[in-house]
């Protein structure tokens, strides 16, 4: 049987998470709860985030709770040679509308280098290889990131969006760790230690 495509595995993992969304209006606020302070209290208090896009888990919830154990909440900006940075947001009137649909930072926002970052994603392997949306904006900032720094990137997705395996390529960056409504998976012990890989 040929292997499905990354093409073909985010046409039909983009139309399981709008339903996804449609259906788990609870699943957001769940996601914040089961999210491990651990990570925080690790690689914090600067947190990469991002807004919500489409049929994205909204991470809104979370990071209210976040900031309440301390966070600072930084997020992605597109810039005009397509790199992605991400920047310091005070207040609204650092956001602007951006490409693809994005609300993201204005230019003059300071840039910032997280080392927790938490991503948007089409599906999740148990390997920890993430499906974007094919622009690779994400796996090149985090190699940019960590050039300079280790950066610890947990993904955040219904639970469901965990498919069987995501074709890899040499420039993707991997997951270390998910957290959906139903709690935490650590990817990053799975790679280590061979389990369910």
């Amino acid at each position: 049987m040929k292997p499905v495509s990354k093409d073909q595995l985010r046409v039909s993992c983009k139309a399981l998470r709008e339903q996804l969304a449609a259906n788990r209006p609870d699943a957001p606020a769940a996601m914040a709860e089961r999210f491990p302070e651990k990570l925080l209290k690790r690689f914090g208090p600067l947190v990469a985030g991002y807004i919500a896009i489409g049929s994205e888990i909204d991470p809104a919830s979370l990071f209210n709770r976040l900031r309440g154990l301390g966070a600072e909440i930084c997020y992605p900006r597109v810039e005009a040679d397509d790199s992605m940075t991400f920047r310091r947001v005070s207040s609204p009137d650092d956001l602007e509308s951006g490409p693809f649909g994005l609300t993201q930072p204005t230019s003059s926002a300071q840039i910032v280098a997280p080392k927790l970052v938490l991503t948007p994603l089409l599906a999740f392997d148990a390997a920890g290889n993430r499906l974007g949306y094919g622009k690779g904006h994400y796996d090149r900032a985090l190699a940019r990131l960590r050039e300079s720094s280790s950066v610890f990137v947990c993904g955040l997705a219904y639970s469901e969006q965990e498919v069987l395996q995501i074709p890899a390529e040499p420039t993707d960056i991997p997951l270390d760790w998910v957290v959906t409504e139903n709690g935490s998976i650590p990817l990053f012990f799975s790679r280590v230690s061979g389990k369910n890989s």
